[in-house]
C-alpha cells in the first residue's frame, strides 16, 4: 500500500489551535496472523528433536574427524556458519581455528597460489576475531602492483576474494584494491555464468557475508547449497530441522507477543504511530536468533515496539508544550508522571512502564538480578531528551550544524539504547563492567549508530520532510556545506564504509568487550544495512521486508 498524506489535524480548544501533523502510515500487513501458533498448546517434539540430536552428533564427528590443515575442513566451517548451525558446534570451530591462527603462514605457504583457499581462511580467522595479514594476497599480484589477470577466470577464487576483502580495515590498501578488482569483474562475469553461478554471485555482491544477518542468510544459502551435486546430505537434511524447529519456537514467541499488542491496542489507542509489532520482532531475532534468547528477544520486542511508538510521538504527533511533559515524565521514571500527561500520552507511558516492570520481574525470576535494568533506563531518559531536542529544533525551524544535529541524531536513532537494552537481557553473561562500557558509547557502537543514521537518512528524508520533520543529516549537510543532495550522499557512503572498516577492527582480538556482546552490536548494524537498503523498509514494509519476513518466520523448509 501506498503512503498518502492527509491535511494536519486541527481541533480548538479554549486558548489556542491545536495543529497535529500525520503521515498516515499503511496498517500492519500481518494482523493476527501469528495467533495461530499459540504458545500454551503443547506440541510433541521428542521425534524430530531425537533425529536433530542424531545429526548433529554426526556433523560434529565429521567436523572434528575432519584434518584442520585441509582445505575441507574450511569448506565445512564455512558451510555451517551459512547454513546458521555454527551455534552448535563453537567449541569445535574454535580449537579448528586456533590451530589455523597459530600456523597460519605455514598453511599459506603449503596453498601456494589456491587463492580459493587463501581467501577463505584469511575470512574465517576474520570473522572469528583472530588479526591475520593481508600481505598473503601480495603473491596474486603481478610485477606492476595489480592483481593478475588470469585470477579472473577462476569464480570461486574471485567470489572468495571478494568475501575476505570486505573484513578490511583502515590502512589495507590490497584489501581496498581486492574489492574493487573483484567487484569490477565479478559484476562483468554476472550475463555469462549459470544460473546457480550467476545467483550465488548476484546474492554476494548484494549482501556480502560480512553484512548478512545469519538467520535469512541461512535460508538463502540453504536453497543454493541444495542446488551444489557436491553438497553434503547430512549436514543439509540437519541445518533444515534445525531451522524448522526454531523457527516454531520463534512463531510461538510472536504468538504471545501478538497477544500483548492486541492488549496494547495501537491501532485505535495511538492511530498516529506505526503498527510494526512483526517487523520489530524480526528485527530483534536478527540481533539474536538462538534458543538461549527467547526471553531477551521477547523482552526486547517490547522495547522497541515502544519505542516506534515513542519516535512518532515526538516525530509526528506530539505538540511542544506535550513532549515537554513526556519528557519530564520520563526523566522522573515514575507513576506519578502521568498525572500532567494528555490522555492519549498517559496511556502511552502507562504501557512503557509496564514493560520495564515486567524486564524487572522477569529478570529477577529467571537470572536473579533486576539491578542491571537501570542501565536500559538510563539509556532511555538519553533518549528522550535527544528526540526532544529534535522536537525543539523542528518546532523553532531550525536547522543545525551537520556536526551539531548528528551528536544528537547518534542517540535519536535509538541504537545506543538497543545495544545497551539487548546486553542487559543477556542477564548473567555480560557483567556490569560490561554494561559500563557499552553506555560510554565506545566506538562500536557510535559506528552502528552512524550507519543506522546516515542509511535512514539517506533513503527516508524525502518522505519525512513531505509531511513534516526536523533537518535530517542530508538537510544539515547541505545547508552548511552548499552541496547537492547528491554530493551528501556521496560523503555519508564514505563515512559509512569507513564506519563498517571500523567495526572490523573492534571485533580483532584482544577485543574491548567479549565477542558475544559485539556480535550484538554488529547485528545491530546489519539490520539496518538490510532494512533501509535502497529504502525505508521498516516504515514502508509491505514489499522486500514482507518477503524477508516470510522466508523466515512464515514458510517452513
Amino acid at each position: 500500500m501506498q503512503v498518502s498524506f492527509q491535511s494536519p489535524i486541527v481541533t480548538i480548544s479554549k486558548n489556542h489551535e491545536l495543529t497535529r501533523r500525520s503521515a498516515n502510515y499503511h496498517p500492519s500487513i500481518w494482523g493476527d496472523h501469528f495467533l495461530a501458533y499459540d504458545p500454551d498448546v503443547k506440541e510433541n517434539f521428542s521425534q524430530e528433536e531425537r533425529k536433530l540430536e542424531e545429526l548433529k552428533e554426526e556433523v560434529r564427528k565429521m567436523l572434528i574427524a575432519t584434518p584442520d590443515k585441509s582445505k575441507r575442513k574450511l569448506d565445512l566451517i564455512d558451510t555451517i556458519q551459512r547454513l546458521g548451525v555454527s551455534y552448535h558446534f563453537e567449541n569445535e570451530i574454535e580449537a579448528s581455528l586456533q590451530f589455523m591462527y597459530s600456523t597460519y603462514h605455514e598453511l599459506c605457504d603449503e596453498d601456494g597460489n589456491d587463492l580459493d583457499t587463501v581467501a577463505l581462511r584469511f575470512r574465517l580467522l576474520r570473522q572469528q576475531g583472530h588479526y591475520v595479514s593481508s600481505d598473503v594476497f601480495n603473491k596474486f599480484k603481478n610485477p606492476e602492483g595489480n592483481f593478475k589477470e588470469s585470477l579472473i577466470i577462476n569464480v570461486g577464487g574471485m567470489l572468495s576474494l571478494y568475501e575476505a576483502a570486505n573484513y578490511l580495515v583502515h590502512g589495507e590498501d590490497i584489501l581496498e584494491e581486492a574489492l574493487k578488482f573483484t567487484v569490477t569483474h565479478l559484476e562483468s562475469m554476472l550475463p555469462h555464468l549459470s544460473n546457480f553461478l550467476g545467483t550465488k554471485v548476484n546474492q554476494a555482491l548484494k549482501h556480502p557475508i560480512q553484512k548478512t544477518l545469519t538467520r535469512l542468510g541461512a535460508r538463502q544459502f540453504m536453497s543454493l547449497y541444495q542446488q551444489d551435486q557436491s553438497h553434503n546430505v547430512i549436514l543439509l537434511n540437519f541445518a533444515k530441522l534445525d531451522f524448522n524447529i526454531l523457527q516454531k519456537q520463534h512463531k510461538k514467541e510472536l504468538s504471545s507477543l501478538t497477544k500483548w499488542w492486541r492488549s496494547i491496542d495501537c491501532p485505535k489507542k495511538l492511530p498516529f504511530a506505526r503498527d510494526r509489532l512483526v517487523e520489530c520482532y524480526f528485527w530483534i531475532m536478527c540481533v539474536y536468533f538462538e534458543p538461549r534468547y527467547s526471553l531477551a528477544r521477547t523482552i526486547l520486542t517490547k522495547v522497541i515496539s515502544m519505542l516506534s511508538i515513542l519516535d512518532d510521538i515526538y516525530d509526528v504527533y506530539g505538540t511542544l508544550d506535550e513532549l515537554v511533559l513526556l519528557t519530564d515524565a520520563i526523566q522522573g521514571w515514575h507513576i506519578s508522571g502521568l498525572d500532567q500527561l494528555p490522555p492519549y500520552m498517559r496511556y502511552y507511558y502507562q504501557a512503557l512502564l509496564d514493560v520495564y516492570v515486567e524486564m524487572e520481574d522477569k529478570l529477577t525470576k529467571e537470572e536473579g538480578i533486576s539491578n542491571k535494568v537501570n542501565y536500559s533506563k538510563a539509556e532511555l531518559t538519553k533518549l528522550a531528551k535527544a528526540y526532544f531536542q529534535e522536537a525543539k529544533w523542528f518546532h523553532n525551524g531550525h536547522v543545525p550544524r551537520f556536526e551539531e544535529y548528528m551528536k544528537v541524531a547518534l542517540v535519536t536513532g535509538a541504537y545506543m539504547m538497543l545495544a545497551t537494552t539487548s546486553l542487559v537481557l543477556m542477564g548473567e553473561s555480560v557483567s556490569t563492567k560490561t554494561l559500563d562500557w557499552i553506555t560510554n558509547e565506545p566506538l562500536i557502537v557510535r559506528t552502528a549508530s552512524m550507519i543506522c543514521r546516515l542509511t535512514d537518512d539517506m533513503v527516508g528524508h524525502e518522505f519525512e520532510q513531505e509531511r513534516g520533520h526536523v533537518a535530517s543529516a542530508v538537510e544539515c549537510y547541505m545547508t552548511e556545506y552548499g552541496g547537492s543532495k547528491e554530493e551528501a550522499y556521496d560523503e555519508f557512503q564514505k563515512r559509512v564504509k569507513n564506519a563498517w572498516k571500523d567495526i572490523n577492527k573492534e571485533r580483532l582480538h584482544p577485543t574491548s568487550a567479549p565477542m558475544p556482546v559485539l556480535d550484538r552490536v554488529l547485528n545491530l548494524a546489519r539490520v539496518i544495512n538490510l532494512l533501509y537498503k535502497d529504502k525505508d523498509g521498516y516504515t514502508h514494509s509491505t514489499t522486500r521486508v514482507k518477503e524477508f519476513i516470510t522466508l523466515v518466520l512464515v514458510d517452513p523448509i
